[in-house]
């Protein structure tokens, strides 16, 4: 029990860097997808221009030169945030095993971060196909090396959870240099590829910054309020944190469809608007929540309908984790409801991307998360005294308003697009 809560707790503050660093590059694919449709625009074909690869070639060499130093700096924070874990409310068995786990993820941020930048580049070029088959092969590897690192395989040492983490950093370096083989191999990426980062435009590199900042602390305010719960489950026991834990890596894969229709919807404006093809932008958004409500449907009905076998990979056939089960099944009805708002908001920041507006996510996020769903979270688990459930109740309040305020935006900005 103690190491589940614990690596949930790691994995939860380890992603609030992992998300902020993904964020500083997020804004690469658009900007790749804006310049390939105003080359064809300029050409009247798919064929790019000079100016086209100029650009893009820039864009290139400028993320990978920001993903490396804000990599590094994200490391160096990371090291440091493990002195402090004792204030966090935790028991000190957990905080004495999630330090490890920390520390031994933090180094994989750097391949993760330039894989982003490929990975966005070849969004950009509508050419990410690719990307799949790697990471089917980095899930099973990573399943590999856990139980290596876990259990001694192979004459190894026995590494416990740290080897989780360790697992993971060496998978971010396979999957990063297996994807840029796939991208030098490919006839149409690997004409624009440009490595050289002492090349990088010093202008290139602000303007992502600048661009990047604020989905940076989209992605970091959405990655608190769930850090910030996590801590709060914590206060009711390991049972609770447990459950959560479970519950939260049932929601993320969830989480990452979304963050893929988010993206994708994202490049598809980004192109439309180089193209001048405004009229498009709301087939792009009606298709892309018709995908996403349609998948979310089916697996709630397997939340619903099955929740031990939903949750039997997590906590096993045997009964020692009883409560954690009857906890765990019991938020999965949260889940649900979470599962929705949060990806209808992934998805509505990919569209807001997409037509040039980076800074409402963060702005409705202060509103959503900082001044409703925290306060419902405090209020809903201590003062009404409803514990895990008030804590997932007013996680879930947040994510609606934020949802709400998002769309909001998005309505009134497509408008001004398509009057223009």
């Amino acid at each position: 029990m103690e190491a589940i809560a614990a690596g949930g707790l790691a994995l939860v503050l380890y992603n609030q860097f992992r998300t902020m660093c993904v964020g500083m590059v997020t804004g690469l694919g658009n900007l790749v997808a804006a310049a390939v449709g105003k080359a064809e625009t300029r050409t009247n074909s798919t064929n790019l221009d000079d100016q086209a690869i100029e650009e893009i070639q820039d864009l290139i060499r400028s993320g990978l030169l920001l993903a490396t130093i804000t990599a590094i700096v994200a490391i160096i924070f990371i090291s440091i945030l493990t002195n402090f874990l004792d204030y966090f409310g935790q028991t000190k068995v957990i905080t004495a095993l999630t330090k490890p786990i920390m520390l031994a993820l933090a180094p994989g941020l750097l391949p993760m971060l330039w894989l982003n930048v490929l990975r966005q580049y070849a969004i950009g070029m509508r050419r990410a196909g690719s990307l799949l088959l790697v990471t089917l092969i980095s899930v099973a590897l990573n399943a590999i090396l856990n139980l290596t690192f876990i259990y001694g395989w192979f004459g190894l040492p026995r590494l416990g959870l740290f080897g989780i983490g360790l697992a993971t950093t060496i998978v971010n370096f396979f999957i990063f240099f297996v994807y840029l083989r796939t991208v030098m191999l490919d006839q149409v990426l690997n004409k624009l590829i440009s490595l050289n980062l002492f090349r990088a435009k010093q202008e290139t590199v602000i303007y992502l910054t600048k661009m990047g900042m604020p989905i940076s602390l989209t992605y970091g305010s959405e990655a608190a309020i769930t850090s910030i719960a996590t801590i709060f489950m914590g206060t009711f026991g390991p049972i609770a944190l447990a459950a959560s834990n479970i519950v939260n890596q049932l929601a993320y894969i969830v989480y990452q469809l979304n963050i893929g229709l988010s993206h994708s919807s994202s490049i598809l404006v980004s192109r439309a608007i180089g193209k001048g093809e405004t009229n498009k932008i709301r087939d792009i958004a009606l298709r892309s929540f018709t995908i996403s409500f349609s998948i979310m449907a089916i697996i709630a009905l397997f939340y619903i309908a099955t929740p031990n076998l939903i949750l039997e990979p997590f906590l096993g056939r045997d009964n020692t984790n009883s409560a954690v089960l009857a906890v765990a099944t019991s938020l999965l009805w949260f889940a649900i409801a979470h599962q929705y708002f949060k990806g209808s908001q992934n998805i509505l920041i990919g569209l807001l991307r997409g037509l040039g507006n980076t800074k409402a996510g963060f702005s409705t996020t202060i509103v959503g998360y900082w001044m409703v769903g925290i306060p419902a979270m405090g209020i809903c688990g201590y003062w009404l005294t409803w514990e895990s459930y008030g804590i997932w109740f007013g996680l879930c309040i947040g994510f609606a308003v934020t949802t709400m305020l998002l769309a909001w935006c998005f309505i009134g900005l497509l408008k001004s697009k398509e009057q223009q």
